[in-house]
């Protein structure tokens, strides 16, 4: 789980990522909370403005427009490369999109084809909207894209998030084609960079339902060492679990690493008490009904 960023620290890791802020009036409060929940986060989405620069641009994300309320944002990054702050919360930058773009954004691995509307984007990433027409002609001034960069790296690194934590509007949602002009991938790969996470996760298979066998689930979870970078008897599925809990709110981001620790067992018997469990039955230890119901939630597939 990663609980949103308070107002006073993204202005503080923007800047100490380097990037030049403009707060305007009123930006710590402004958001759509009351239409929704605000986390947990986990990435954060570029946009294109399609329109040109200057302050209108900014007043119209600041308002919204007659058929979108204000905040579309949390930040606007102008061709001169600043970060105009007009939101702080829940705001309407990116509306439905896939449910397994989600779960691959969480897990860190390559994203798969967009083709579903059935998750609420706004209340799951940061957003940042970048001034440009989006018509593939309007250039991306360098130091515009060097804003961009710093501003998706300083929330990346406040979470400790690596690169593929960072997504394009229209890789989560397959009615959107925003940010057009520049490539998501070669975006995430300067992002990484600036992380020191130039090695890229190895992509894992995209099945159209991961498959996660109780058996070695139950197996990871009694025997294998709890210390990332050692190895793991089925890395694989238990990423998988850690990745539904993750956005189930009871596991934080930064423990999805494939060991079934003490946190995740912390957090599975959390989820087993949400179904109904209590007492010994509710230890830590993925059971078939239990696991069932996280599969069902998470869209993954049990076998025995």
């Amino acid at each position: 789980m990663a609980d949103p960023l308070s107002a006073s620290v993204v202005l503080r890791v923007l800047k100490r990522e380097g990037c030049t802020v403009v707060e305007h009036d009123g930006w710590r409060t402004h958001n759509r909370n009351g239409r929704g929940p605000w986390g947990p986060v986990h990435g954060v989405m570029l946009h294109h403005t399609a329109s040109g620069d200057g302050q209108g641009i900014i007043d119209v994300c600041r308002r919204g427009r007659p058929d979108l309320p204000g905040p579309l944002c949390h930040g606007v990054i102008d061709k001169r490369g600043r970060v105009h702050l007009i939101g702080h919360g829940r705001t309407n930058h990116a509306g439905l999109g896939d449910d397994d773009v989600l779960r691959a954004v969480i897990a860190e691995r390559s994203l798969p084809d967009e083709n579903e509307l059935n998750t609420d984007g706004n209340a799951r990433f940061y957003g940042f909207e970048c001034v440009n027409r989006g018509d593939g002609d309007d250039p991306w001034p360098d130091v515009q894209l060097d804003a961009i960069e710093r501003a998706a790296a300083a929330l990346c690194r406040a979470h400790g998030w690596g690169a593929r934590s960072v997504l394009g509007h229209a890789e989560w949602s397959p009615q959107k084609i925003d940010p057009r002009g520049f490539s998501m991938g070669g975006m995430r790969g300067r992002i990484g960079d600036r992380l020191g996470d130039k090695a890229p996760r190895p992509a894992l298979p995209k099945p159209t339902l991961p498959v996660v066998d109780l058996s070695r689930l139950r197996t990871a979870a009694k025997t294998d060492p709890p210390k990332k970078g050692t190895p793991t008897s089925y890395g694989s599925g238990v990423r998988t679990v850690e990745a539904a809990l993750v956005d189930a709110g009871l596991l934080r981001k930064a423990h999805l690493d494939g060991h079934f620790g003490t946190s995740t067992v912390a957090a599975y018997a959390a989820w087993q008490r949400r179904c109904g469990y209590s007492g010994p039955d509710a230890d830590g230890i993925p059971g078939r009904a239990t696991l069932a119901r996280l599969g069902d939630a998470a869209g993954f597939r049990v076998v025995a």
